[in-house]
């Protein structure tokens, strides 16, 4: 019984970049390319119609780049998962790309001899990203924990502490937060101790550095 193809369609603005993919997909009978586009608006018409399994998507392309593609498949509701190609060998870049839901990411230096395995993962459920920027994912692993245990501190705080914070975080005095809170200046010392333990931080103007920083998790 024959095994059902994984469907693709891909998309690159030169033609024998797109040549060359073509030939290196299709040189493996796993994969079955429905159609190729040579701009953004014709790869989103092409994925929306065939519905493929996985779209290869050039990260610059002319009328809609790789990423402004992802995203309307994103609003359309598309099941099409996304590989992006890339010459850009930078950490917000693929920052923002991984944010948008991208299963794959693959520098075009490497696209011949990477594409098959970016396939068969994103085909098998799994993120794929180039081995040479696999640091990249450590790096956002870290600063994600990172987050998460920031918030986690945060939300020990008592509901004074989160108003001294606050307060902290407008650049008010000691004094100016006892007047506004009612409390004694060796109260809100008090107050700032226990933050900083909790938060796990230390230094001078840690606190406000810290609220700079974070204030979105207040």
């Amino acid at each position: 019984m024959k095994t059902q193809n994984i469907t693709l369609v891909i998309a690159d603005d030169h033609p024998l970049f797109r040549s060359g993919l073509r030939q290196a997909i299709e040189s493996n009978n796993e994969f079955s390319i429905l159609a190729e586009a040579s701009d953004g608006e014709e790869a989103l018409k092409n994925i929306l119609h065939h519905n493929p399994q996985i779209a290869i998507l050039d990260m610059d392309m002319p009328k809609l780049k790789g990423l402004d593609v992802l995203k309307q498949l994103s609003k359309e509701k598309s099941d099409t998962d996304v590989i992006i190609l890339t010459m850009y060998d930078e950490e917000d870049m693929f920052n923002r790309a991984i944010d948008l839901g991208v299963m794959g990411y693959v520098l075009k230096e490497n696209a011949v001899s990477d594409i098959i395995d970016s396939i068969r993962s994103v085909a098998s459920g799994k993120q794929y990203i180039s081995p040479s920027i696999c640091g990249y994912l450590i790096t956002r692993t870290k600063k994600v924990n990172t987050g998460a245990d920031t918030k986690a501190g945060i939300s020990a705080l008592t509901v004074m502490q989160r108003k001294v914070l606050q307060l902290i975080s407008e650049n008010k005095t000691t004094k100016e937060i006892a007047n506004m809170l009612f409390i004694s200046p060796k109260t809100v010392e008090r107050h700032r101790s226990n933050i900083c333990d909790k938060l796990d931080i230390t230094g001078n103007n840690a606190l406000l550095k810290f609220m700079i920083e974070h204030k979105n998790l207040l």
